[in-house]
């Protein structure tokens, strides 16, 4: 399996490709902040023809060149309805001072073709299968996305702002609510064992096993 990715320009959101092999489709995830160059570098590079964009939930810097990306290729992006209103008001949810920074400079669409995404599905989408775990908390509508990978790592899952390496996701937020968080991290991460891999939304990817014995928050959990 191919599972690569690059930090966006803007928040350190990583956007990730995902596909079987080299020159086959692939799947987006989160393709945040000006990625588009570099995406299409990536694709490239690969040879990879996208054939949806998944999204973790609707923040802004995990959705914000969403429409550009699946309106080039005429593919579908996947939300949880939960988040589906962020695609249609995507600085209604942001804090004061992130919206100014994209007030009077943002002109957005949504995308034609939204899917929704449901707790538990399986999406067998670019010879991949996925299954979506509704992890509320972060916000109303985030997902993680997890899939086997081989003999040596068992699963991987993308956590979108649900795990960091050493942290967790912010709470802060319109739809965002710290109990709510700390029951998806409970559900959705702790079935997982140690081997299984985390790609997150922000920073480095890490282990299930590691985050148990050095993240403050699991630990306090």
């Amino acid at each position: 399996m191919l599972i690569t990715g690059f930090p966006a320009a803007a928040f350190g959101t990583n956007c990730y490709v995902l596909a079987t092999a080299p020159g086959s489709e692939c799947l987006v995830v989160d393709p945040g902040v000006e990625v588009v160059d570099q995406l299409d570098d990536v694709l490239r590079e690969h040879r990879l023809q996208p054939v949806a964009v998944l999204l973790t939930h609707g923040h802004i810097d995990h959705t914000y060149s969403v429409t550009p990306v699946c309106e080039a290729r005429d593919v579908p992006a996947y939300i949880h309805p939960d988040d589906g209103p962020m695609l249609a008001d995507p600085l209604g949810w942001l804090s004061p001072d992130t919206k100014a920074l994209f007030q009077g400079r943002l002109s957005w669409t949504e995308p034609s073709d939204v899917k929704p995404l449901a707790d538990g599905e399986l999406i067998e989408l670019a010879g991949l299968e996925l299954t979506v775990d509704h992890a509320p908390g972060h916000t109303r509508g985030s997902v993680a996305f997890r899939l086997p990978y081989d003999d040596t790592v068992p699963e991987v899952m993308l956590s979108g702002d649900l795990l960091f390496a050493g942290s967790i996701g912010r709470t802060d937020l319109p739809g965002g609510d710290y109990a709510t968080l700390i029951g998806s991290i409970r559900s959705v991460l702790f079935p997982f064992g140690d081997d299984a891999r985390v790609y997150p939304g922000h920073g480095p990817d890490t282990t299930i096993g590691r985050e148990r014995r050095t993240n403050p928050f699991l630990q306090a959990i």
